[in-house]
């Protein structure tokens, strides 16, 4: 395991915990366009709460011990506490009486989700704390080793005891590792103990591969102790939603499951083998649960992020179930914008097990149909950009789906939208938008809807894009905001109409600034590319809208060239 007797790989050891540790979402999407989506979109979810406020999302826990030392101190201020009352309590119980509940136990007081966030905090923290313990031994930092195996041994049995006390049927293969850790923890702590009472470098030397191995087996026993817990409460969410017929526990177990996915993609991979996606689906089909949709849609667009939860829905006819939501004018708005969530999810482009979904090609037609006429109904931005970045996945999933759009009039539908600033009010919705336009411009017939719908002002306005808040997030949706109008440019400018409307709207000299100023462009190289290729499709059809310097540099050389010296221009400006 260890690549030598002093050195500590915990990379194998640990690799659940870096799978639980929050990625930005979950979706493969760009993270800030979904949660500017789940922080507003669903306060229609359930009798006008909004449930995903009161769960945690991925930065508003994990994050926050990575990010603000202060905020880090009072999230770990009562686990410190707990740590320190286990160095003189030694894990024993303050009542004797095994079925008596304690009122001093905080673990009791809070809900299943709660209980499951506490061990989640309490795991990343001891896992936290063995890497750091790897770094100090390398250092032979004795004193700091020992310190911190003292402190990692009272947060394992102070886990396994709050564990404990909000679960009443663990395995039997679960208290085997309880113990199997406990009882290395306390080796541990005892090898710890005689390396600072001894100066000889020689028995130092060859305690420290004991404690490297004992590292490393402490670093199995965890994760291996943490998988079962997880697997564990992941099965009693899913008995409480598949044997319950009660709205409020299901709702409960479902809102609890929803959290855990918020966790990361491992969790997501527990809950998809347990068969998560199964249970959820057939919540969606029951007519007695119809309040509980948007919630469920919710749960599964997450577990969806992985390539399990993939396959299940595949297995489950998902797509189909989804194709009937969305098709059915009973459903709420915010049943039909949780469905196009779970479609734009497993048709993002950037995941690479989509191909296995021959069932949605067979309703493709049905589910385009659907969303296009979410984007054109959608009552707030929320919705409108989850349909839209829907469809923008679709016209990357299938070109067909372009060709469906266009005999849906759905380029009308979208340029319409883009003048309603309370629809399409943010960089993300514009990102969505400029991303089936330039997939669709592909078609011949696009040129003629894109005069009709005055598409070339939208896609001038879109070269002018600029993040408002500074946030990186935002900044890069602006980039490709910027980047995908001007391929659409570079595309329909092969039709002298479309030209002609760009060249009267003063596209070239926008096209020049943004190709000359890395300011103008964030310094996006795909932006600078982009907007060379759309000049020079302008140039072709309006040579006389260039000036003869502009001409010589951008548009004659080839492309590599103009690239190379429009990026030296901005070496020079540094």
């Amino acid at each position: 395991m260890c690549t030598s007797p002093h050195v500590l790989d915990l990379t194998t050891c640990l690799s659940w915990d870096t799978d639980m540790l929050p990625f930005s979402v979950q979706w493969s999407r760009d993270s800030s366009l979904w949660r500017s989506a789940h922080k507003n979109r669903l306060n229609m979810a359930f009798k006008g709460e909004d449930h995903l406020d009161s769960l945690p999302l991925p930065v508003q826990r994990m994050h926050l011990i990575q990010v603000d030392s202060v905020q880090r101190w009072m999230e770990d201020l009562k686990l410190m506490t707990d740590c320190e009352c286990m160095c003189i309590l030694q894990s024993k119980p303050i009542s004797i009486e095994k079925d008596e509940q304690n009122e001093l136990i905080l673990s009791s007081q809070y809900s299943t989700c709660d209980n499951l966030q506490l061990l989640l905090k309490r795991a990343w923290i001891i896992s936290t704390e063995l890497t750091r313990i790897a770094q100090k031994l390398e250092k032979n930092r004795w004193q700091r080793v020992h310190s911190m195996t003292v402190r990692v041994n009272c947060h394992v049995r102070s886990m396994i005891n709050e564990y404990n006390t909000f679960t009443r049927n663990s395995s039997e293969e679960m208290h085997q590792f309880e113990k199997l850790l406990i009882d290395k923890c306390s080796e541990f702590t005892a090898f710890t103990e005689r390396c600072i009472q001894t100066e000889d470098e020689q028995i130092l030397k060859s305690m420290k591969s004991c404690i490297s191995e004992t590292l490393t087996t402490i670093a199995q026993y965890f994760g291996q102790l943490i998988e079962l817990v997880l697997t564990h409460e992941v099965q009693n969410l899913l008995r409480q939603i598949e044997l319950s017929d009660s709205v409020y526990i299901t709702e409960s177990a479902i809102s609890s499951l929803f959290s855990l996915t918020q966790e990361g993609a491992h969790l997501c991979r527990i809950i998809a083998k347990e068969g998560g996606v199964v249970a959820l689906f057939k919540i969606c089909r029951q007519d007695c649960f119809r309040c509980l949709y948007p919630q469920t849609l919710r749960t599964l667009a997450s577990i969806c992020c992985v390539e399990e939860g993939m396959h299940q829905l595949e297995k489950v006819d998902g797509i189909l179930c989804l194709a009937d939501i969305l098709t059915d004018n009973t459903h709420s708005e915010a049943t039909h914008a949780e469905a196009a969530a779970v479609i734009a999810q497993i048709t993002s482009p950037h995941l690479r097990f989509t191909q296995h979904l021959s069932s949605f090609l067979e309703n493709m037609e049905e589910i385009v149909t659907a969303l296009v006429k979410l984007c054109q109904e959608a009552s707030s931005g929320e919705v409108f950009l989850l349909a839209s970045a829907a469809l923008a996945n679709i016209t990357f999933f299938d070109t067909m789906a372009c060709e469906i759009l266009l005999q849906l009039n759905a380029m009308k539908i979208l340029l319409a939208a883009c003048s309603d600033k309370h629809i399409v009010d943010t960089p993300y919705s514009r990102d969505q938008v400029v991303t089936i336009l330039a997939n669709m411009s592909v078609l011949d017939q696009c040129a003629s809807e894109i005069i009709q719908g005055n598409g070339v002002q939208l896609l001038m306005e879109m070269l002018f894009e600029r993040s408002s808040s500074g946030n990186s997030a935002e900044v890069a949706a602006c980039e490709r905001v910027q980047q995908k109008s001007a391929v659409t440019l570079a595309r329909l400018s092969r039709d002298p109409e479309v030209a002609d409307a760009a060249v009267k709207l003063s596209c070239i000299p926008r096209l020049i600034k943004l190709c000359r100023s890395p300011t103008e462009r964030n310094n996006s190289d795909s932006v600078l590319v982009a907007c060379l290729a759309a000049l020079r499709r302008l140039a072709v059809m309006s040579p006389d809208g260039l000036e003869d310097s502009d001409f010589q540099q951008l548009v004659k050389p080839r492309l590599v060239d103009s690239f190379l010296l429009c990026t030296n221009m901005e070496e020079s400006f540094v």
